[in-house]
């Protein structure tokens, strides 16, 4: 099973085999149906799958919750619940998804569903076991999140042209440190480059006004959900 907090408050399915092999069960946080927010695949009805555990502690964070708290889940009703909403495109996220190794059965199946499935990933896991058929969707730390030290760079070998690499840029520091990595290791030839502004501490005109200065070749991004619902809202 992967490794959860301690501390955390994990109840148990009455489905679940507690001698079940490892990856046959995850913690699950939440899953729910909403609009995607983010990426290029913003704006389309997604069904989200939430596990529970993070290895980093982003100091902009907006998913704390998911750190701790969690129900462990047979894979079969994880994909059957996602079924039941009837909408082809669902992202597993997390915090950290990659930390608990039923994520890849889990992606496998949905894939072999037909849905469409998008990973979002810290960017510090090794992303080369995810299935080929799975959109990965990695961030790049950038030094306000307090966690820049902890980007796994051997990543970007492993990126296609349908993955998306994503910067969270808090203030003009974060930003000059990401256009450098942009240019410095050309990510935009490998794949969507994605930058957004951290909720609250950057207005999202002036990170636009930055990358038309500098004619950037990235896609820039907000939080669409937090626009349609309030910034903490949870399960949507």
């Amino acid at each position: 099973m992967a490794p959860v907090s301690p501390h955390a408050h994990i109840q148990q399915d009455p489905g679940v085999d507690p001698h079940a092999p490892r990856g046959t069960n995850l913690v699950v946080n939440e899953i729910y149906a909403s609009i995607q927010g983010e990426s290029s695949y913003a704006g389309l009805p997604c069904v989200f799958v939430r596990l529970t555990g993070c290895n980093l502690r982003c100091t902009w964070c907006d998913s704390e919750f998911s750190f701790y708290e969690g129900t462990r889940r047979v894979l079969d009703d994880v994909v059957a619940e996602v079924e039941r909403f009837g909408i082809p495109l669902v992202e597993v996220t997390g915090g950290e998804p990659l930390l608990q190794p039923g994520v890849h059965p889990l992606m496998a199946r949905l894939a072999d569903r037909g849905l469409r499935v998008l990973i979002e990933t810290s960017g510090s896991i090794d992303i080369s076991g995810v299935d080929p058929r799975v959109i990965r969707i990695v961030d790049v730390k950038c030094p306000a999140s307090g966690e820049s030290g902890s980007n796994r760079w051997e990543n970007l070998a492993h990126l296609r042209a349908a993955d998306e690499l994503k910067f969270v840029i808090a203030d003009r520091a974060d930003y000059e440190w990401a256009r450098g990595e942009l240019r410095a290791r050309d990510l935009a030839s490998r794949c969507t480059v994605l930058f957004g502004p951290v909720w609250g501490r950057l207005e999202p005109r002036t990170l636009v006004e930055w990358i038309l200065e500098d004619r950037l070749p990235v896609r820039f991004q907000v939080q669409l959900h937090k626009y349609v619902w309030s910034s903490d809202a949870r399960g949507v």
